[in-house]
């Protein structure tokens, strides 16, 4: 909301605050402003003056030659626009002068012709593109006159001479989105008396019911309508004081009709519509529903098909208007307009929020009437519109007015405990204290044994409950002198052991070089395909989405490694050498279609990997460092030959007894020629929920060991299809109490090799707590752990 100093002053005396004072206090009254700006920033030197002579330049047909009269002398000045006339008054740059935007202004000559200075568009004086007139879009700006000649602009004008301060308005006060609204809030922030809009007899001829009418057929959308009609209209430019303020407010002035109604929609807030009153059918005004079908042409020369739900203002034959939103362009007024129904009226926010959603039209008044309109302006503003056309002599007033309102809205009435607000806010108000605060604010307060019963004015909305008036209390006290304290039953913040374990693994994978990445819940319906997955995979149970974005983020994503493939492609193809990347989210998996309860939001770890540093082993590192970081002990890894997304011989499954929490492997070739691109790709499918669940944080330290430890290598020739994991199991079965480490060294395969064999080697460290142990025990346990090795896979000493 902007809002012009200079306007704001007409309702509310605040002449003796400074601009930093009157922002600081409203801000802490609970009024935010966004910005403030000053009108004509950075002019200098610009005076009145008056055209008393225009002729053609002799030398260029588009440049005119103006003598202009400055008060101490006449100047020539040559300018190329072409609306300057004799006698027009006009702001003048003379030499040495500074327009907006850090120009200065020198004497020139102009194809051989001495100008003096120049004479000032709007957009030279700081207007910008989208409020100036389009009258004056191209050309000088004509003052309103007489003036003062030689007088410097602001201070001959002083509507130039002002500042505008931006109010963010926050959606439950549109009482603040007016002139009027904010006076108050400024009225009651400053204790400072408002000045009321003078109210002037207007002279009116005839009777409205003998020319119109007006009938309300759904009431539930429009609980008042009130109607004004005015004869002999006299279209014509508003007066210069009344575009300076609406150009200052952001508003385009475009003739007196439409001004006067934009000036007082900004004046107390309240949307008015003015039609062509000789083309309305039979003088008649029907506000209904739309029949399901009918169309209409908008002011913006769209025609527009309306549903059932959607109001429209209609004549005795066919509609003229969307309610609350535009008018129609059958009923709009021109130059050649005489007549003229003035509409104010109340319209469902809810109503005018779908129709102009479902429509995709928004305007300055569904902006408006969307978040709610009081009805009570509902007569001030058709007498204020009233008092305007008359004061401008825009018009003939038609006595009477026509205010159709079946349901009148009762006041509301809240109580109020004095206490209560004090616990709250923490504070120690007197009972009058609190009173006097919020009748600061319109409110009628009746005190009675310790409580407030409040009287709530017509034009707050927004005040529903006690709660309510304890805020109204608490920014009218000042938010800036509420004494600093802390909840007495305040808890500090922290992480649940979920996010604290995810976070965990985020720091893991960062550190061990993957980055992190998020990508979107809905997908491609193609992506199972895409993975080579077979067609009773359970992936393919996609949830659809209603109404989706496009049909490539049309369904609930079921895995999210299709995701994590994309990224890898997409780096991939802009030349990345080597990529590591992660992600945790949630993947939704259906019990069935179509969906009879909400789907499983299972949390998940994708992981992957490129490059020519890249194999299986580094990922399948990558995730034993995950399982130890989560204490997660005692899994087993199996080989995995039959999932149709990986490399039959090069992918494994992580086991923790009989919970599968994942499968390790490279991507299956078709697959990473169906995400288009080329070589080796890692992927890791992690349960994170379930690595979560058998996750173990307790952490056992041993002493260092008092006694030394005794290690030998045992290589062994076995068949390729002997695994590590059972020769692990078979060693650590086998190695008594004594055993306290072996690990895999070295696999080898070769000439000296039988075919269908493999070596294997292995380091093992054995150690006693109690004692240094003798090579004879160490060889007995060896020699028991050879013979296992022999008898459950066949091993040869090598």
């Amino acid at each position: 909301m902007l809002v012009p100093i200079a306007w704001l002053k007409d309702y509310v005396e605040i002449e003796d605050l400074s601009l930093t004072h009157f922002e600081d206090r409203m801000v802490m009254s609970g009024s935010k402003t966004e910005a403030i700006s000053e009108v004509c920033q950075g002019i200098k030197n610009i005076v009145i003056g008056k055209i008393t002579e225009v002729k053609r330049h002799p030398e260029a047909d588009k440049l005119w030659v103006m003598q202009v009269d400055i008060g101490e002398r006449v100047t020539q000045i040559v300018t190329g626009a072409d609306n300057c006339f004799e006698g027009a008054y006009i702001p003048v740059a003379v030499h040495n002068s500074w327009i907006c935007g850090g120009v200065k202004i020198k004497k020139s000559k102009l194809r051989g012709i001495d100008s003096d200075g120049m004479l000032c568009s709007l957009e030279e004086l700081g207007f910008a593109d989208n409020v100036i007139p389009k009258k004056f879009a191209d050309g000088i700006y004509i003052l309103d006159g007489p003036l003062p000649l030689g007088a410097p602009l602001q201070e001959a004008v002083p509507e130039f001479a002002d500042q505008v301060v931006e109010f963010e308005i926050t959606p439950n006060r549109p009482d603040c989105l007016s002139m009027l609204g904010i006076a108050r809030e400024a009225a009651a922030t400053f204790e400072r008396p408002k000045r009321e809009i003078a109210r002037v007899d207007v002279p009116e001829t005839g009777d409205i019911n003998e020319v119109a009418s007006v009938e309300i057929l759904d009431a539930d959308l429009c609980p008042r309508y009130a109607a004004k009609v005015v004869r002999s209209v006299r279209i014509a430019p508003s007066p210069m004081w009344m575009q300076l303020r609406l150009m200052k407010a952001g508003v385009r002035p475009i003739n007196n009709i439409v001004d006067i109604t934009n000036y007082v929609m900004l004046e107390y807030g309240q949307p008015i519509h003015a039609f062509d009153f000789d083309t309305l059918g039979g003088g008649k005004i029907i506000v209904r529903r739309a029949h399901e079908g009918e169309k209409i042409v908008t002011l913006d020369s769209v025609e527009r098909t309306l549903d059932h739900e959607t109001l429209v203002i209609a004549d005795a034959t066919h509609p003229v208007g969307l309610a609350g939103i535009m008018g129609g362009e059958n009923t709009e007024i021109t130059d050649h307009t005489k007549n003229i129904l003035i509409e104010v009226a109340s319209f469902d926010k809810t109503n005018i929020r779908r129709s102009s959603k479902a429509l995709g039209l928004r305007t300055e008044a569904s902006a408006r009437f969307e978040k709610g309109v009081a009805h009570c302006h509902v007569m001030p503003v058709v007498d204020r519109v009233v008092q305007l056309i008359h004061q401008l002599d825009a018009g003939d007033v038609v006595g009477g007015v026509i205010d159709v309102y079946p349901k009148p809205l009762e006041g509301k009435e809240i109580v109020a405990r004095p206490a209560r607000i004090n616990a709250i806010i923490g504070t120690k108000l007197s009972e009058e204290a609190i009173k006097g605060y919020l009748e600061r604010l319109e409110i009628v307060c009746t005190l009675e044994n310790g409580l407030l019963s409040c009287q709530v004015p017509a034009h707050r909305l927004d005040l529903e409950k006690e709660i309510d008036l304890v805020e109204e209390v608490a920014r009218m006290y000042g938010y800036d002198v509420v004494d600093t304290t802390l909840p007495h039953d305040a808890s500090t913040g922290g992480l649940n052991y979920n996010q604290t374990l995810v976070a965990a693994a985020r720091a893991q994978l960062t550190a061990d070089g993957y980055n992190e990445t998020s990508t979107y819940s809905f997908v491609s319906p193609s992506q199972p395909d895409w993975l080579n997955l077979p067609e009773d995979a359970p992936e393919r149970l996609q949830i659809r989405l209603i109404n989706p974005l496009g049909e490539e983020y049309s369904v609930m994503r079921t895995t999210l490694a299709a995701n994590q493939l994309e990224v890898l492609a997409r780096n991939f193809n802009r030349r990345l050498p080597a990529v590591r990347s992660f992600e945790i989210g949630y993947r939704f998996i259906a019990a069935s279609l179509p969906l009879q309860e909400l789907p499983e939001e299972r949390q998940t770890l994708v992981m992957g990997a490129f490059g020519p540093a890249e194999s299986f082993f580094t990922l399948k590192g990558s995730v034993e460092n995950l399982l130890d970081l989560y204490g997660i002990q005692g899994v087993e890894w199996r080989p995995m030959t039959t999932h149709t997304s990986y490399h039959p011989g090069r992918c494994a499954q992580v086991f923790h007894g009989d919970c599968c929490l994942g499968t390790v492997g490279e991507v299956h070739p078709k697959v990473v020629e169906a995400f288009g691109f080329e070589g080796k790709a890692y992927l890791a499918e992690l349960e994170l929920a379930w690595m979560i669940e058998k996750s173990n944080l307790d952490r056992k330290y041993n002493p260092l060991p008092k006694f030394p430890a005794m290690s030998r290598d045992l290589a062994v020739l076995v068949r390729d299809e002997v695994t590590n994991a059972e020769m692990l199991e078979i060693l650590k079965q086998n190695g008594g109490k004594i055993l306290e480490s072996v690990a895999l060294f070295d696999v080898y395969k070769g000439k000296q090799i039988e075919a269908g064999h493999k070596s294997m080697a292995y380091a093992l460290v054995y150690r006693a707590g109690d004692r240094t142990l003798t090579d004879a025990e160490v060889s007995k346990v060896f020699e028991a752990q050879l013979a296992a090795l022999s008898t459950a896979v066949g091993a040869k000493l090598r």
